[in-house]
């Protein structure tokens, strides 16, 4: 999988990334950007970073705040996409806010539908998976703390 990644012929999940991470004993952020230490007081859209993972989830990281562990990112998934094929564990908490559409988020096995204006927190050592069963986009503000 990695020298498929480092050849650009597949992009890993969130997931993907987080273990691989946790394998190197690295942050995560320090797989995909090499100035993550640089921190913008504002981030302009046309200067955050855009990450498709390979389940076409779009995800626009505004920070990667390695000093304070946090990362701020706007995720959007498509119809029927998912932040990963199963349920993932990982080190750190994420809080989720729900801008437009409809996703479930399960945790522990349990299912939480959001709706917009919604908002979800728990820990990342949790089983966790995230879709959108829908059949229009849903656009997300998420908080990975500790998890980096």
């Amino acid at each position: 999988m990695l020298s498929l990644v480092e050849r650009g012929r597949a992009a890993p999940s969130i997931g993907s990334l987080i273990v691989i991470s946790e394998t190197l004993g690295v942050k995560m952020s320090d797989l995909t950007d090499g100035n993550a230490d640089k921190q913008n007081i504002v981030v302009r859209s046309a200067d955050a970073r855009v990450v498709v993972t390979a389940e076409d989830v779009i995800r626009r990281i505004l920070t990667e705040d390695t000093l304070n562990d946090v990362t701020v990112a706007i995720n959007e998934y498509g119809p029927g996409s998912a932040s990963n094929d199963v349920s993932i564990t990982h080190d750190g908490h994420e809080y989720g806010f729900l801008l437009e559409g409809e996703l479930h988020v399960e945790v522990d096995g349990v299912n939480h539908m959001l709706i917009p204006g919604d908002f979800i927190c728990y820990s990342s050592q949790r089983p966790h998976r995230i879709q959108n069963r829908s059949s229009k986009k849903a656009k997300t503000i998420w908080f990975n703390l500790g998890s980096q």
